[in-house]
């Protein structure tokens, strides 16, 4: 059976689905869990206002990002603790998340991925991408998807 179970989170009510039902499942089958937010890369799209990069603007972002990303995780901590399941944290920075995700599984040797679905149908599937599909897509880890 599954011993260690990893749980993206982007701090959404699907995603804070996912988590919940991610911990409920690990207290049931006497896993460990590890939730992991990956956070954007600092980017500057120029236009005709650009105004000159300021590194106080980036670390401002960083500083900011961080922040959000480590009270997101606080979070799950907390209510894996409430239940009695162990959890730990990661935090990184990418523009592909999906990528991000597979990785960490991988280097905590993770056994499942729990994670959700926005449910995105159509051309707008299509045109959002979802980090969920690509997790699926290319994941040797078994990938299992909360609705």
């Amino acid at each position: 059976m599954f011993k260690h179970i990893l749980l993206p989170t982007d701090g959404s009510p699907f995603s804070n689905k996912a988590v919940r039902r991610g911990i409920e499942f690990a207290r049931k089958i006497k896993a460990r869990v590890t939730a992991i937010h990956v956070v954007p890369e600092f980017r500057v799209v120029p236009d005709e206002s650009f105004v000159p990069l300021s590194p106080t603007l980036k670390k401002r972002f960083e500083d900011e990002s961080r922040a959000r990303a480590q009270k997101m995780l606080d979070a799950v901590a907390r209510q894996a603790r409430a239940h009695g399941v162990r959890c730990a944290t990661v935090s990184v920075a990418s523009d592909l998340p999906y990528q991000q995700i597979i990785a960490t599984a991988r280097s905590k040797k993770c056994d499942l991925i729990m994670m959700a679905s926005h449910g995105r149908r159509g051309i707008s599937s299509l045109l959002l991408g979802s980090e969920t599909a690509k997790v699926l897509t290319h994941s040797k880890v078994p990938v299992l998807v909360v609705r």
